[in-house]
Parts: structure tokens; sequence; C-alpha cells
């Protein structure tokens, strides 16, 4: 409980103090007791570049939205490639130089294809865990900095000394609303066996792997709503790579925001990919106020344009958009 409570006022001292003013892009002086926030727009995307073919095509779809003057920053759902691609370092540094290419701020969560999955032969038969640190080093290799070439400060939930390595959750307050990224992946969440990996699956690296990660997104599940509650937002956006289902590789973390999600009250929106659906379920497991949104995947020409306005009671609205 104390470290939940220092982590969230360690956030609400950094947003009261304007640090990280060009990743909130709060205008100065108009912290949560100033003006009504204005409204931002923002893109949304997961699942892609799914494969070389739509590698080859996706800076059409980053011209696409650096040309939209309204969106201000880029949030990718995870999958940063297909399941049965390779996941060699020389396909990470391409696809961050891509990434790189978005004008605004690109903040990414990891999805199970670029670390879990590695195990599979076609994926070349790699430790899991070990690709895991490869994305790390590759895609945030600046701690609390997002990628993109406008890249500006995030608050990372590496800054907390027991989940250290989780450079890839991060928090940042845009409009009166908290944004906050959390590492859940796909394959059970990492409780699926790393059935193709030489030598065999490597159950207690697998599990401990697990339960550190699950240990690290509840806390920072808990640092997003306490930080919501203290600034007084209008509205949380958690952005992960699968859908937190009622299984046990999520269920955990699943009652974890409906939880939060029901004791907040303002509106809350989970944003994932992984099934490659666009897909709408609002009153989510339950709560009024919990609307679970699935972005397009295996695709580089859609894309969601999500306004994020406080001073609407829904909050979040979104149109689908596709590249000509």
């Amino acid at each position: 409980m104390r470290r939940h409570v220092l982590a969230a006022a360690a956030t609400v001292a950094v947003v009261a103090s304007g640090i990280p003013a060009a990743a909130s892009a709060a205008p100065a002086g108009s912290g949560p007791a100033g003006p009504a926030a204005g409204s931002v727009t923002f893109a949304v995307l997961g699942d892609t570049p799914y494969g070389d073919a739509q590698r080859a095509v996706f800076p059409a779809l980053v011209d696409q939205i650096n040309a939209d003057p309204k969106v201000r920053f880029v949030l990718h759902a995870g999958d940063v490639k297909d399941g049965s691609s390779t996941c060699d370092d020389a396909r990470f540094a391409d696809l961050v130089n891509l990434y790189d290419t978005f004008a605004d701020p690109f903040i990414l969560t990891p999805g199970d294809n670029e670390w879990t999955d590695c195990h599979r032969t076609a994926a070349g038969g790699y430790l899991p865990t070990e690709r895991l640190e490869a994305v790390r080093r590759t895609f945030f290799p600046n701690p609390g900095w997002t990628l993109g070439r406008r890249s500006v400060p995030v608050l990372t939930q590496a800054l907390d000394p027991q989940h250290a390595s989780y450079r890839e959750n991060v928090l940042f307050w845009r409009s009166q609303v908290v944004f906050a990224s959390v590492h859940v992946v796909g394959s059970e969440n990492n409780l699926a066996p790393w059935a193709q990996l030489p030598g065999g699956d490597q159950p207690a690296v697998r599990l401990a792997e697990f339960e550190a990660r699950k240990a690290a997104a509840l806390d920072w599940i808990d640092t997003a709503f306490a930080t919501a509650k203290a600034t007084g937002a209008a509205g949380v956006l958690l952005l992960m790579q699968a859908e937190p289902t009622d299984t046990l590789g999520f269920a955990e973390i699943r009652a974890r925001i409906v939880e939060k999600a029901r004791a907040y009250g303002e509106p809350v929106l989970l944003v994932h990919g992984d099934e490659h659906r666009y897909e709408v379920e609002p009153g989510y497991a339950g709560v009024a106020n919990l609307t679970r949104l699935e972005t397009f995947g295996a695709s580089a020409s859609e894309w969601l344009s999500v306004t994020a306005d406080p001073r609407s009671p829904a909050v979040f609205s979104w149109t689908g958009r596709t590249v000509e």
C-alpha cells in the first residue's frame, strides 16, 4: 500500500510540476484545479505491421496519421510482427526505426509475438525471456521517453525499485485523462508452454516471469486509478495487448480493473488488440462505466482516431479510418 501511495504521489507531482508537459500537453497553469482542458485526439493501432507485406505498405499509414492535424500522439496495442516471422535483432531494429517515423509521440505496449511466442521454430526458437530483454532494449531505449520524432517524457514504472525492469509500463496525463500502458499479453499472458523451445519448455523460468510481471501490472493499474482520483481526472485509458478474460492468465488483472473502475465511477476505456477485429463492448464485465475497445489488427490500412474530451459525459469517442 505504501508503494502504491508513493507511486501515485510521484505521478501527481510530475503532472503538477509540468515536467512532462510535452507528453501531457497540459497548457501551462492548467492542472486539475485550473480551467477545463480541451479535447485531444490520438491514433490507436494494434497487431501491425503483421508480416512483410504489411511492413512494405506501413509507411502509407504513417503518412496519413502524420498528415492529420488533429492527432497528437499514437498508441500501439502490441504485436509489432506476426507470430511466424523471426524475432531477430535486425527485425526489431527495422521496426523501431519504422515507428520512429511517426511525427508525434509513439507509445507501445509489447505483444506476445515479439517475445512470448519467439520459442516457435519459425520465429527462431528463442528463449522468450531473452527476447523480452531485447524488446526492452530496442523499443524502450530511453526509459521514461516515448518513441516518435517528437519524443517526450512519460512516467515509467521503472522508477519503482520493486519493478525496475518494467520500463514499458508508462503513464501520462492529457486533457484531464490518465493514460497508462500495462504489459499484459496473449498466449495466456505467458502461461502457455514454450512448446517449441529447443530443449523443451522451462516452466520455472516462465512462471517466475509471469508472476513478476503480473505483480507489476496490478501495481500499475492501482497507480493509474490512484493518480486519476488524486488529480480529479475525467477518465482513465488503459492500454494492453490482450483482453483480460476470466481465465487463469488474466483473472487477477481483470478483477483488479473491475474493482478499480467500479470504485472510480468515471469513464474508463480499456484498449487492446490481439484478436484482429474491431470490437466495442460497453459495460464490460458488468461495470457500467467501463468500455472495452479492441482496435483493428493484422492490417496496415485501418486505424482508430480516438478523442478524449473531459467536457463530454462519455469522455471517449472514436471513428475508424482507412488508408486509401
